[in-house]
Formats: C-alpha cells, structure tokens, sequence
C-alpha cells in the first residue's frame, strides 16, 4: 500500500516565498505609477434610433400643431374589444361606438342593451361565414380567428378583396335598414369566433332609444352625399363639354374640428453632488457625462412613447383602414407588397429586428433574396426599394405576434413628421434643454431635464401597419 505524504505548511510558506521573489517590479505594483486609459461611461439601452432620425422634425412654436384637413364624410369600421368570461364572448359596450354608423354615439345605457343583444357562433376554417348575393341583415364581429372576403375572379377562381382578424367587423351599415346584399363572400380561414347582432335584434333597441336612432340617421344622411375616393366632400367640375353650358360651382370645404397635437414631454431631475463635481472632474467632466447619459436615456423614451403613447403613437393613430392583418403567419412578401400599395410613395418600413428575421426566413424558403439599400452610410435589408429598418421599440406580444409599420414622410408629401419646438433657453440639443435648479442643503446640484415632442399623421393612408404578424420561431 502507498503511503501519500503531503507538504508540511513550513515547506508550503517557503515555496510561496520563493515564488514572490521577483527580479523586476510587478505590473500590480506598477500601476500604481501609471495613468489609465478609461473609456466614457458606456450604456447597453442605446438603440439605434431609427425613428427620431428618419422623421423630418417641424418646430412647433406655439407648443401646438393643427392638422386642417378637407371635409370627409367617410365612416370607417373601427377595431372593437371584447371581454372574455371562459368560453363565452362579449362585446365592450363603449366599443360598439367604432361601427360605422354607431361613430360617435356614447349613450352607455343603449350602447349596453345593443351589447346584449349579439350572440356568440363558432366557425371551422374553410366555413362560410356570408354568401355573396344574399341578404345581409347581420353585423359581424371578429372576436378571434382570421377572416377572407372573396369575389368571383373576372374569368376563373377566387379574388381576395379585404382580411379581418381580431376586432373587425363588416356589416355595420346593416344598421341603416337598407335591404342590401351582400357584395363578397366571407369564410373563417382558421377556426373563428364571431359575434352576431340581427337586424330586428338593432331595430328593437333603436325603438327603445330616439337618441340611437337618431344618430344613425344623421350618420346615413352624411354618407350619402357625393364624396370622392377617399371619403372627402366631392367638388363638382365640367369636363369635355361643348357650347356654353352652365358650369356648376364648387367650394373646398374643411373639417370644422381638425385634429390638434399638443407637445408631449418626458423629464427627469439630475442630481450631482459638489464634492464629486469638484473632485473627481478630471479628466471627464462629471456633470457632462451624467448629463450625456440622461439624454441617451430621455431620446429612448422619446421614441417609444412617439410609437405606444396612446395619446399620439403612430400605432395608436394608424386609421383602421389602413391596418391589414399577416396572411398566414410570419411576414410574407405578399404581406409586405399589400403594405406598399396602400400609399403612394412609401419612404421607410420599421420592424422589430425579430419581425425582420422572420421576414427573411419566408423569403429564404421561396428562394427569394431580398436586397440592401444605402441609407445614411449603413447597409439596410429593403424590399422594392423600401428600407426596412429595425425598431426594438416595436411591442411583441404575448402571443409572439408583432406589427410593421409603413410609412409616406414630411411635409411637403403629405406624411408623417415630428414635431417638436426649438429655442428653448438653456438649450442642448433640438428640444430638449437642461435647466440649473440650484443647490440644495445638501450640497446636491440639481438640473431639470426636458425634452418636447409629438408626431402627427397628416393624411390618413401616410401610414400603415401589417398586424398580428408571427415572429417565434416555426418547426
């Protein structure tokens, strides 16, 4: 047997001692001589930015900015919610005021007897929710699932004339009382869950409420009258006409109410204390480097509030005719050519990096590459010619589900802009100024930190969004 024999701790201290002897001065005592070469505080939450770059900024002097638009008499359906008590469905009652005839009416007592009086139906993908040609006398609602309206084609097959998923509806002008038809057959792509409201079923309610019934007769009167493409009060012109006929007069007629962006704000207080400011300024300025971090962070609230607030969010104010649903799953080439054609001259796409990915594995499974624009030095993935660029502000859902955003900029092209007011005292960067507040009893320098801001949607179809697209990851 082998007899292991270990170091006495005498023999240990010895070896140890001999290893300290050095013949040179080590690097941990020489550093105490030496400068060190630091780098500026860094920070992981800076993002790229995308949006506050690429969105033409106008200064706004009077802290207020008026979109005057003409006169439109369009009613479009809105998204509605629901409420869910396990299986069964129910639609939010203040909600039901996002139909087209119902927009602006907010009696909370009609609007509940109208909320009662939907019934909940299931559909199998592949069903047939409403036939072309036949009466329509319901309104619908999607509480979940995905929807196709189709036509017959000119000579053979099917054609795709509009998408609903979660909170759209059709049939709302059913609440008119017409003896229409309907003009396209509806049928559940996957399986759906939809809310049904009868027409005797409005009309019993409506006989309950003057004030509902009046409203929706305002509301059929104003859709009636003559109004272009997109919905605005039609003027009245005389073309190719010969001898001396009476020409017909005209007026452009504006909105009575147009829609006014006040400036937002996000602010915060800097505190530095003296003694550092006094001590340990060398060779970075304290107060500067707080002060450049504090703007870091302030410029990354400003863009996810210039995308979420529910106020002025680009999401928020997209208008609902301007939202399509995915056609599948992830984001497709075709999803993202329907996005394009909804608006002249689309000038960026934004996504989340994630939604971006997913993008290119649809287009790598159909052998498609999509290419790379130039757009201020970087290499940007762009589909027809549109970058795409990358927007981790962007909410992911919980269901994995996500949005991109198109959209027309400036101005002058009748788009999107921000909006923000310059010449603010004590200025440091376009709207955003740090203010001296003093010095407290605790020897605390203190600096107010503001920065002003909005964005404001000129024309309804200046933006866009391709919603409920799936960004996890598919077997």
């Amino acid at each position: 047997m082998t007899v292991e024999t270990r170091p006495s701790k005498a023999a240990k201290e010895k070896e140890q001692g001999q290893e300290k002897e050095r013949l040179s001065l080590s690097t941990a005592a020489a550093r105490n001589l030496a400068t060190t070469t630091k780098s500026e505080p860094q920070m992981q939450g800076i993002s790229s930015r995308w949006l506050l770059r690429k969105l033409p900024w106008v200064n706004v002097p009077g802290g207020a900015y008026r979109v005057n638009r003409r006169l439109s008499f369009t009613v479009g359906d809105g998204k509605v919610t629901f409420d869910k008590y396990g299986s069964r469905v129910r639609v939010v009652p203040a909600e039901l005021a996002e139909l087209p005839l119902l927009r602006g009416f907010d009696d909370p007592t009609a609007l509940g007897a109208l909320a009662d009086k939907f019934v909940q139906k299931e559909y199998d993908p592949g069903e047939v929710i409403v036939q072309q040609g036949r009466k329509a006398d319901h309104v619908f609602l999607v509480a979940h699932g995905k929807v196709e309206q189709v036509k017959p084609a000119k000579y053979e097959g099917e054609v795709i004339v509009g998408r609903l998923s979660d909170g759209d509806s059709f049939g709302g002008n059913v609440l008119a009382g017409a003896n229409g038809k309907w003009e396209f057959t509806a049928r559940a792509v996957t399986t759906t869950t939809m809310l049904l409201l009868p027409q005797r079923a409005y009309k019993t309610v409506a006989d309950q409420y003057e004030a509902l019934r009046s409203h929706v007769q305002q509301l059929c009167t104003n859709t009636q009258k003559p109004t272009n493409r997109a919905g605005e009060a039609e003027i009245e012109f005389l073309s190719s006409h010969e001898g001396e006929p009476t020409l017909p007069t005209a007026f452009v007629d504006y909105e009575l109410n147009p829609r006014e962006y006040e400036l937002s704000v996000a602010q915060t207080v800097l505190k530095v204390h003296t003694r550092v400011a006094d001590l340990y300024n060398q060779p970075m300025n304290q107060t500067q480097q707080q002060l450049r971090l504090t703007i870091e962070a302030l410029r990354e609230r400003q863009e996810l509030e210039l995308l979420t607030n529910p106020d002025f969010g680009l999401l928020h104010n997209t208008d609902f005719d301007q939202r399509i649903p995915a056609h599948s799953g992830p984001p497709t080439p075709d999803d993202l050519d329907d996005l394009i054609s909804m608006r002249r001259g689309t000038k960026y796409m934004f996504a989340h990096p994630r939604a971006i990915a997913a993008f290119g594995k649809e287009c790598n499974k159909r052998g498609i590459y999509f290419g790379s624009v130039d757009v201020d030095g970087h290499h940007i993935p762009a589909w027809r010619g549109v970058p795409i660029l990358p927007c981790g502000k962007i909410p992911i859902s919980d269901h994995q589900t996500s949005s991109i955003i198109a959209m027309r900029t400036g101005e002058d092209n009748e788009g999107v802009i921000g909006l923000h007011q310059t010449g603010l005292p004590d200025e440091v960067e376009p709207g955003l100024n740090a203010r001296f507040m003093g010095i407290d009893e605790k020897a605390m320098i203190s600096y107010l930190v503001s920065t002003y801001y909005s964005a404001a949607v000129l024309v309804p179809d200046a933006i866009g969004l391709l919603e409920n697209v799936e960004v996890r990851p598919r077997d």
